[in-house]
C-alpha cells in the first residue's frame, strides 16, 4: 500500500508512476479526494466536540447559578447528533478510502525500463551457452515418459488438469531439488529455514497484496476464509506481520511448499506436459531489511538464486522487467529465465523483487532505527526457484542421445545415481 501522504503531497509524482506501469490514475484521484474528505470531517468532527464541551460546561455554571438549563442541554444534545452523523459518514469514507488504496499498485522504481508488456524487458545478461546437439532433442514430455518420472492422465484422473503427479525417479528427482536448494540458502546464504502453512487467512492474503486484486487467480475455502498459498511469500512475508522487529536488520528467511494458482492455465490445456500448472512446488527467499539497504538486497537476491542454477551447470538469463510486466506490489523485479532446448524457448523459474515498504505498510511490520525510531521495513522475495519448470530445462538440457539424462554433480548426492537412465523393469505401470 502506498502511503497516502505521498498521495496528498507528491500527487504528480504517483501519478506519472503509475501512467508508466499503465495503471488507472483515476483510483489515486479517488484516494486524493477520499483523504481531503476524510480530514475535513475529522476537522469539523472536532470543533463540534470542542463546542460541546464548552456548552456542557455551561450546563454546569447554570445550575449553580439556579438558572435554567433546558435550552443549552437541547444545544448539547444536537451537537452530539451532529457528532454521531459526522462520525458515521467518516466512517464510511475511511471504508471507501481503504479499497481505493488497497487497489492502487506500487510506484516503479525510476529506474526500470518503461513499456507495456513483456516485450520492453530488458535482458541484463546471460549465463553459459545453449547446448548445440548432434541429434534431435526430445522435449520433457517424451524423456519424462521414457524414464517414468511421472504419470500426468492420472493426475487429471486424480484431480484434474494442471495437477501432475510424478513418481519414482520423479518424485526422487523433485525432492532432491528441493533439498539442495535448502541446503545452499540455508548453508550457503545465511537464510533461516522455516515450514509454514500452506493455507493462510484473507489477512495474509491482503498483506503481501494478493488481495483484492487477485481474488479470482486462488483457490478458497469460502467456509473457513482460508487460502492456499499461491506462493510461500504469503506466509512467510507475514511472519512479522503487526510487529515491531526485535531482531537486528537484515533477517533472510526460506521456505519450501507448494503453490496453487488457478491462473496458471486452462482447463484442458497442456495436460501432457508440467509446463502450465495450477499446483506446483518452489524454494522462496524472503527478505527484511532497512531501507537505504534494499536495492543493493536485490541484487544479493538475484545472485543468490543465480547461485541455484549455476551449481547445476544450467544455461540461463537475467531480465529487467518493465514497467508494464511487473507484478502489483513490486517496484522492480528481475526475471530469471531458463533455456528449454525441446521447448526452443525461455521458462522463467524465479522473480525476484523489491517492494520496499508498500507491503511492509499493508503488514504493519517495523524495525526501529539507530534513534529507536520504529520505521517501516523494506520486504524483498525471490524464488530460489520454483519447479517444475526447473525439472523441465534440467531435463531437456542434460539429455543424451539415447533419452538419458546426465545428473549435474551437485545433485549426485541427493539421488546417488550419476545418469537416469530407462530401467523399464523397474518403472511403476
Amino acid at each position: 500500500m502506498l502511503d497516502i501522504r505521498r498521495i496528498r503531497e507528491n500527487f504528480e509524482e504517483v501519478a506519472e508512476g503509475l501512467r508508466r506501469r499503465g495503471a488507472d490514475v483515476a483510483l489515486a484521484e479517488s484516494a486524493r479526494d477520499l483523504d481531503a474528505q476524510r480530514r475535513a470531517l475529522v476537522l469539523k468532527a472536532d470543533e463540534l466536540k470542542t463546542q460541546r464541551n464548552a456548552r456542557s460546561k455551561e450546563i454546569g455554571a447554570l445550575k449553580k447559578a439556579g438558572q435554567d438549563t433546558e435550552a443549552v442541554q437541547a444545544d448539547v444534545r444536537a451537537i452530539g447528533d451532529a457528532i454521531a452523523a459526522l462520525d458515521e459518514e467518516l466512517r464510511q469514507v475511511e471504508e471507501s478510502l481503504e479499497s481505493a488504496m488497497l487497489r492502487i499498485p506500487n510506484v516503479p522504481c525510476a529506474t526500470i525500463p518503461t513499456g507495456p508488456d513483456a516485450s520492453a524487458n530488458r535482458v541484463v545478461r546471460h549465463h553459459g551457452e545453449a547446448l548445440a546437439f548432434d541429434f534431435a532433442p526430445r522435449d520433457h514430455i517424451a524423456l519424462g515418459e521414457r524414464l517414468g518420472l511421472f504419470d500426468l492422465p492420472r493426475g487429471v484422473k486424480i484431480t484434474g488438469s494442471g495437477f501432475p503427479l510424478m513418481k519414482g525417479r520423479g518424485a526422487k528427482l523433485q525432492r532432491a531439488l528441493i533439498q539442495y536448494m535448502l541446503d545452499l540458502h540455508t548453508q550457503k546464504h545465511g537464510y533461516t529455514e522455516i515450514l509454514p502453512p500452506f493455507v493462510v487467512n484473507s489477512a495474509s492474503m491482503r498483506g503481501t497484496g494478493q488481495l483484492p486484486k487477485m481474488a479470482e487467480d486462488m483457490y478458497h475455502c469460502e467456509v473457513d476464509d482460508l487460502w492456499l498459498i499461491p506462493t510461500a511469500e504469503v506466509p512467510v512475508t507475514n511472519y512479522f506481520r503487526d510487529e515491531i522487529l526485535d531482531c537486528a536488520l537484515p533477517v533472510y528467511l526460506t521456505a519450501y511448499t507448494p503453490c496453487f494458482r488457478r491462473e496458471a492455465g486452462a482447463a484442458g490445456k497442456d495436460t501432457r506436459g508440467i509446463l502450465r500448472v495450477h499446483q506446483f512446488d518452489k524454494v522462496e527467499m524472503v527478505k527484511f531489511v532497512e531501507p537505504e539497504t534494499s536495492y543493493a538486497e536485490l541484487e544479493t537476491l538475484v545472485g543468490n538464486a543465480e547461485a541455484v542454477l549455476q551449481g547445476l551447470g544450467l544455461h540461463y538469463r537475467i531480465l529487467e522487467l518493465c514497467t508494464g510486466d511487473i507484478s502489483f506490489s513490486a517496484a522492480k523485479c528481475y526475471d530469471i529465465e531458463l533455456w528449454a532446448p525441446g521447448q526452443q524457448g525461455w521458462l522463467e523459474v524465479s522473480s525476484c523483487s523489491n517492494f520496499e515498504d508498500f507491503q511492509a505498510r499493508r503488514l504493519n511490520c517495523r524495525y526501529r532505527d539507530a534513534n529507536g525510531k520504529p520505521r517501516l521495513v523494506h520486504t524483498l522475495n525471490g524464488s530460489g526457484v520454483a519447479l517444475p519448470r526447473l525439472v523441465i530445462a534440467l531435463l531437456e538440457q542434460f539429455q543424451q542421445a539415447d533419452g538419458s539424462v546426465a545428473l549435474p554433480e551437485a545433485l549426485r548426492p541427493y539421488m546417488r545415481e550419476e545418469v537416469l537412465e530407462c530401467e523399464s523393469s523397474k518403472v511403476l505401470k
